[in-house]
């Protein structure tokens, strides 16, 4: 007997009972209102990340109805290339399972993660990533590379895009627009200085 994935169930009515991997039953439109639930909580880690001065990515790690991790970008707080939203709550999530695979974990993520970031939720055999808005530049999940459903790596997630997409894209545009105007305002600021 072959099982309903999310792609399956995409075709049907919303409303159509479908069987998620755990056995367990869930309407599409529960998990849509779940995923929405989860997302909010990686774009509040998103908005305390912008406060800090960091690009606003946020990340929220949950088994079941159990909140792992929530965890917003330091790079630049930690000094640490590597402290991206979803790196921090992976070593959270296990730290806190006690387990480094999260084989039950769902990821939701503001942004498309990166290379990085899609590798090592790989390496963490997490069931499930849902992210908001699509990385055009640097995305790995589907904008410029696969890597989460690569057939030649031992573990494929599951990935449902475009969860909040326009709260998640809003985030960053309004980000890079004002890291942009500060820029010219310096550059401005530094020319008239000169003249």
């Amino acid at each position: 007997m072959a099982r309903l994935t999310v792609f399956d169930r995409a075709t049907y009515s919303s409303n159509l009972r479908c069987l998620t991997r755990n056995g367990s039953i869930m309407t599409a439109a529960e998990e849509c209102e779940t995923d929405a639930r989860w997302m909010r909580e990686a774009l509040r880690a998103a908005h305390e990340a912008n406060e800090r001065g960091e690009v606003p990515v946020g990340t929220c790690i949950v088994s079941g109805e159990v909140v792992l991790a929530i965890a917003g970008n330091r790079t630049r707080t930690d000094q640490d290339p590597t402290a991206h939203a979803e790196i921090v709550a992976l070593r959270e999530a296990a730290r806190k399972l006690g387990n480094y695979r999260l084989t039950d974990a769902v990821a939701y993520s503001t942004i498309e993660p990166c290379a990085m970031c899609a590798g090592a939720l790989i390496q963490a055999r997490v069931r499930r990533l849902v992210y908001g808005a699509r990385d055009e530049r640097a995305g790995a999940v589907e904008s410029r590379f696969r890597i989460c459903d690569t057939d030649f790596l031992n573990h494929r997630i599951e990935v449902t895009p475009g969860v909040m997409e326009e709260e998640c894209r809003t985030l960053m545009q309004e980000f890079f627009r004002a890291r942009r105007e500060n820029q010219r305002m310096k550059t401005d600021g530094r020319m008239k200085d000169e003249g």
